[in-house]
């Protein structure tokens, strides 16, 4: 069993799903979608955006790219770039390929793509690689206080 993580604490009393996968070194996103067998338009990755110094919260499917510029229009900034990932687990408090919307270190404000706003449940990391938890779309906004927003491109 994996470890309880600040994740896991956080999705505490929400109806969710904890899955586990072997974790990969790269693509992470697409590999835990492969390995849970689950559609990757559903599986959200989870992706820390700056903006001179304020960072925020982008989750998109993995089937999509994130668009930068629609994530800057989304937060009321002028332009965004991917944050540094050092800095990223600086704020959130997990590693890259483990980054997870709940329970980060620091509260960011959070996007998530509208196109998954609709479905019956995504799924996100759980805070560690090789862990993920699937639970409503309106449930992780709920718990991110995320706004859904239409920040992806194919």
């Amino acid at each position: 069993m994996a470890e309880k993580t600040r994740a896991l604490t956080a999705l505490k009393g929400t109806d969710h799903e904890v899955l586990t996968y072997s974790p990969s070194q790269d693509h992470f996103g697409e590999h835990s979608a492969a390995e849970l067998g689950l559609d990757p338009a559903a599986v959200l990755k989870t992706l820390v955006v700056a903006h001179e110094r304020d960072l925020a919260i982008c989750c998109v499917p993995v089937a999509g790219h994130l668009s930068l510029k629609a994530a800057a229009k989304a937060l009321g900034w002028k332009r965004a770039e991917m944050a540094d990932p050092a800095k990223a687990q600086r704020a959130t408090g997990y590693v890259v390929g483990g980054i997870s919307p709940l329970g980060t270190m620091h509260k960011l404000a959070t996007l998530i793509d509208a196109s998954v706003a609709d479905l019956p449940a995504v799924t996100v990391s759980a805070g560690q690689r090789g862990l993920s938890a699937r639970l409503a779309p309106r449930d992780l906004a709920e718990l991110t206080r995320a706004e859904f927003a239409p920040i992806s491109a194919p």
